[in-house]
């Protein structure tokens, strides 16, 4: 919330670069945005490859985080590094691989290409703060999940989405519980 409070009031400076004491203020940037037709290609690219790439990397990631935390195997920390290593590449080198590994596929300049890349960079972050999450999860609430009856992977379908268990069903909240 603070960055806001930061870049909010700057929004609204007449100055060409981001600079605080504000001299003057100006409605000049909005006018940029809203009377050049080039951001809205921007802000249509935007909505359409943010929710995909966000989507995909949840899923992903957690998939990754469940499975490097509930079991030990051979390889582990290699498979992990391997996982968390956009985040150490620079973006750079990251965009110029992707461009020469898309390219010859004709996934370059496309909007498949551009999630793809983005739900590789967001990855990381998902197995990070997933991992964290599970390695201070409660076993036992698997258990007392099931004592209602409930299996994870076959009940939860039937228990609906997370917004529609308000209580109503006991099962569904307790199969929804051991998850988060």
């Amino acid at each position: 919330m603070s960055p806001l409070l930061v870049i909010i009031p700057l929004s609204f400076s007449a100055d060409t670069f981001l600079l605080y004491p504000i001299k003057s203020y100006s409605l000049h940037w909005y006018a940029e945005f809203f009377g050049n037709p080039e951001w809205y290609n921007s802000v249509k690219n935007s909505f359409i490859v943010a929710p995909a790439s966000t989507l995909l990397a949840t899923a992903l990631g957690t998939l990754a985080a469940v499975g490097l935390t509930s079991s030990n195997f051979p390889g582990k920390s290699v498979l992990m590094s391997v996982l968390i290593s956009p985040m150490i590449v620079p973006v750079v080198i990251v965009g110029v691989g992707a461009y020469l590994f898309f390219a010859p596929l004709g996934l370059a300049n496309t909007y498949i290409g551009l999630i793809l890349m983005h739900t590789a960079l967001g990855v990381p972050f998902v197995v990070i703060t997933v991992s964290a999450t599970l390695r201070g999860f409660n076993p036992s609430l698997i258990k007392a999940s099931a004592s209602p009856g409930c299996l994870p992977a076959v009940d939860l379908p039937s228990c609906g989405a997370a917004a529609d268990c308000t209580g109503r069903d006991f099962r569904c909240v307790v199969c929804l519980c051991h998850l988060v």
